[in-house]
């Protein structure tokens, strides 16, 4: 039997490290932070990360885990300074309890050939911001005082992989085998591969950080380098950033046009594991199938081109997996706690959406290999303790902007921060940036008995009360939404059985994903309950699991 601890998206900023700026001192410690108003407006919170990393590698210490991956996007942004910090806190922990950490890349890790600049708002000593940045010219244009530090500069490949080499990416002396795409030779050179843009006229040679690793007998690693660095058409200078299209939006749709040689390798180490008994355990950043299984692109018709949109990976995907003989498939990148499932000619795909370290719900996952099928098991982090001094830091600064104090300082461990970290986020970055205007509007100001009257046309159906309902806001129910889109297990926990069982009723009444007439309020919110819908099933389906135990995959 072997267990794998599974970390996604830890996004690791070293709050006591140094960046060549002063920061504040609080109770003795020099931190560097960001401020919580910038955090309320993330898809991840920032400063507690520092302590997030650590609580998890404490529980995989007392669990007995030995081999962890890190599926990326394990930096905040890929800061030479953070990565510093990073190879330290992963040393410390393989030095004095035995961890080995098998890593693979992610888009905040690393950046094309040469890298690119980081810059960040860090909190000064008198409350406001500083920009800490690792480029010349934007610094030049800052009216401030800003720092200007190669600490901050993010590394390309293969020097951001090469920091990390201890950890993965290369061969160690216990591994079992250790091969690349491209063979038994690890090294750098010998890794890289071309690059064309879509026109054809621009190549760019790039090391592939991928790699399969056998850490103990019969089990196989499959890290996979899923970045994708596609070079823009025309020539540019390939040292600046816009030289490449951004990897965030990639993901496995532009792995299969751009890296198909992955795809042979993937078949290969297929066939071969099951040939030779091994367990085969894949890994890449990103999703190789939709976790939110919206089979009727409802979420693009409500919102348009979000990111969640642009990174959902085509059912192509799966299908060009399963035929390379792939059945199961771990990766991070959205922040979301989900499995799914792809069917095709008899064979299928598991992906298993590893939840991050700093957005809701934290936590990591450990997977179980043995005689049967593997059975994987999430480990909250729910009940880390919170860093008092960042609380009393919050606090401050929104008592400096006169307002009230947001619901997330009062909270009363990491998990009940970061359930209202997401309700604060649909306020400040979902209904401003992705719901149309007119829809945001209606969501702040509407109750659900607003919404009931405005579905049934003023006349709500017989056996809905719509009495109790004048009192809840419908954006109670938008928030916890997003809450259940995250992760369908452990959302229920946050919202009252009362109040679940009057979603389910107004999703039965009122929702339709594929409504007929002309744009417009009702057309939408029959989308939006249909959606709605769809992730209250998905929360039945989690809790058919014994609450706390491993679930086992189908083989």
């Amino acid at each position: 039997m072997a267990r794998v601890a599974v970390i996604a998206d830890a996004h690791f900023h070293d709050i006591e490290g140094d960046y060549d700026f002063p920061g504040l001192v609080v109770n003795g410690r020099r931190l560097t932070v960001r401020t919580f108003a910038d955090t309320v407006r993330s898809t991840r919170v920032f400063n507690e990360s520092f302590t997030a990393l650590p609580a998890a590698l404490d529980r995989i210490v007392a669990m007995g885990i030995r081999h962890v991956v890190l599926l990326g996007d394990y930096t905040d942004d890929g800061q030479r300074g953070t990565v510093a910090s990073l190879v330290r806190l992963l040393a410390a922990y393989r030095d004095h309890h035995g961890l080995n950490f098998y890593a693979t890349p992610g888009n905040h890790d690393v950046f094309g050939p040469l890298g690119k600049h980081r810059d960040t708002r860090y909190v000064h000593a008198g409350g406001g911001t500083v920009l800490v940045t690792s480029d010349a010219e934007k610094a030049a244009e800052d009216p401030g005082r800003p720092v200007v530090t190669e600490k901050m500069y993010c590394d390309g490949v293969p020097a951001g992989i090469r920091a990390l080499g201890d950890f993965g990416y290369f061969r160690r002396p216990g591994d079992l085998h250790f091969e690349t795409p491209f063979g038994a030779d690890d090294a750098p050179a010998a890794r890289e591969h071309d690059l064309r843009s879509a026109d054809g006229g621009t190549v760019r040679r790039l090391m592939d950080a991928s790699y399969l690793v056998e850490p103990e007998d019969g089990l196989w690693l499959l890290m996979i380098d899923a970045n994708v660095f596609e070079p823009r058409n025309g020539r540019r200078d390939i040292a600046r950033k816009k030289a490449f299209l951004d990897s965030s939006d990639a993901g496995w749709n532009a792995l299969l046009r751009v890296k198909p040689y992955l795809l042979a390798w993937i078949a290969d180490v297929a066939a071969r594991a099951a040939r030779k008994g091994k367990t085969l355990l894949a890994f890449s950043h990103y999703p190789a199938l939709d976790p939110f299984e919206d089979e009727t692109d409802s979420e693009r018709a409500l919102f348009g081109e979000t990111n969640v949109a642009k990174r959902t990976p085509r059912p192509i995907v799966a299908e060009t997996l399963i035929a390379a003989g792939l059945s199961l498939h771990f990766s991070g990148h959205l922040h979301v706690e989900a499995r799914s499932r792809h069917d095709d000619g008899g064979r299928s795909l598991v992906n298993i959406a590893v939840p991050s370290l700093v957005a809701f719900p934290a936590g990591f996952v450990v997977v179980e290999t043995g005689d049967g099928a593997p059975s994987v098991e999430t480990v909250s982090l729910a009940e880390t303790p919170l860093d008092a001094d960042l609380l009393a830091l919050y606090r401050a600064e929104q008592a400096r902007e006169g307002l009230a104090p947001d619901p997330a300082l009062a909270a009363r461990d990491y998990g009940d921060f970061l359930h209202h970290h997401m309700r604060a986020l649909v306020v400040h970055r979902f209904l401003p940036k992705e719901w149309p205007a007119d829809m945001a509007q209606m969501a702040r100001r509407m109750t659900l008995a607003d919404l009931c009257r405005l579905m049934a046309d003023g006349t709500p159906p017989a056996g809905l009360d719509t009495g109790p309902l004048e009192a809840v806001p419908l954006l109670d129910l938008v928030a916890d939404w997003y809450c259940l889109r995250q992760s369908p297990a452990a959302a229920p926990a946050h919202i009252a059985p009362d109040r679940l069982a009057c979603y389910r009723s107004l999703a039965e009444h009122f929702g339709d994903l594929t409504p007929a007439g002309e744009d417009g309020p009702r057309r939408f919110f029959a989308i939006f309950l249909g959606v709605l819908g769809r992730s209250l099933e998905r929360a039945s389906r989690e809790a058919g699991r014994s609450a706390g135990s491993a679930a086992a995959l189908p083989r």
